[in-house]
């Protein structure tokens, strides 16, 4: 006897439906909350594996796909390979290993989920027999800040200039002293429209007659690097070969002509000695013979 269903009553869902509608939330949750993660720098390489293998005879039957935020990267169909124009020369796809598609030389516009798509002909269609993502999150940190010396403006002003790029996001640069913030001089801050990278520098002034211990701090969303500049009043930079070579060459030609001066005060002072020896011989000599006729007058009254 057959069972008769009251007007309004819904029929009992077959066991097979309700079986792959829990499949389909299954695989749902699975794809929503088994995502893979993948960290990398700007510059590196990303490997973003499909997690998924194929024979070489299964090349040219299956179709693959690689998407990022729903737009297209890399396609695979009847064995050839197509990359889009903002992939082309830096992504390809390493059959021999999970599918997997590497791309070169990353970029800050690179991140973004990205979804490997495998599909096999079945019953003269195309339906899918894989899906997986995959997140990739590029990071771009700067280094540690340089600090280099800028020379003297005025006699008791030194200053200083510190700089670091290729970061992201934008980032702030401040001066500090015994933890407070100083006011630079000057700062400067440029991102390159390609890369997206940032490049920021500032000087900063400060008075040469008393000791300074200054940290370049550099803050990018939530991470920071630093540089500390230590300034001794008493020190003093060494001098350059340039302003040594000068006092190389006056120095020893000083010398010569000290000595050169010596010798010819030596000469000329023996040469006074000289004249002035024989300016007396020339006077005894006067008075000799002045004296001689006195002397012979006075014999001859005697004789």
């Amino acid at each position: 006897m057959g069972h008769t269903l009251k007007r309004g009553t819904p029929p009992p869902k077959r066991p097979s439906l309700m079986l792959f509608q829990l499949l389909v939330l299954a695989g749902l949750f699975y794809f929503c909350s088994g995502i893979m993660q993948v960290t990398k720098t700007v510059k590196e390489i990303a490997v973003l594996s499909c997690d998924y293998n194929i024979s070489t005879e299964e090349l040219t039957e299956v179709r693959i796909y690689w998407q990022k935020d729903n737009e297209m990267v890399l396609a695979v169909m009847s064995g050839k390979v197509e990359v889009w124009p903002e992939y082309e020369n830096r992504t390809f796809t390493d059959f021999t290993s999970n599918l997997c598609i590497v791309i070169l030389a990353l970029r800050l516009s690179d991140k973004g989920t990205y979804t490997c798509v495998i599909q096999k002909p079945e019953k003269g269609t195309y339906k899918l027999k894989h899906l997986t993502s995959v997140k990739l999150l590029v990071r771009a940190d700067f280094p540690a800040p340089s600090i280099s010396d800028l020379g003297n403006p005025s006699p008791d002003i030194r200053r200083i200039i510190c700089s670091t790029s290729g970061g992201f996001p934008e980032p702030h640069l401040s001066w500090l002293e015994n933890g407070e913030e100083l006011n630079a001089t000057y700062t400067t801050l440029a991102q390159d429209p390609e890369t997206e990278l940032y490049t920021i520098s500032s000087e900063l002034d400060f008075n040469v007659t008393r000791n300074h211990s200054f940290m370049c701090l550099v803050k990018y969303g939530d991470l920071t690097v630093s540089q500390t500049f230590n300034w001794q009043k008493s020190a003093k930079p060494a001098p350059s070969a340039n302003q040594l070579l000068p006092w190389a060459i006056i120095i020893p030609i000083s010398a010569s002509l000290i000595i050169a001066l010596i010798l010819g005060l030596a000469w000329l002072f023996c040469r006074l000695a000289a004249r002035q020896r024989e300016r007396r011989r020339n006077e005894e000599s006067l008075e000799m013979e002045r004296l001689s006729p006195v002397c012979i007058g006075r014999v001859e009254g005697s004789g």
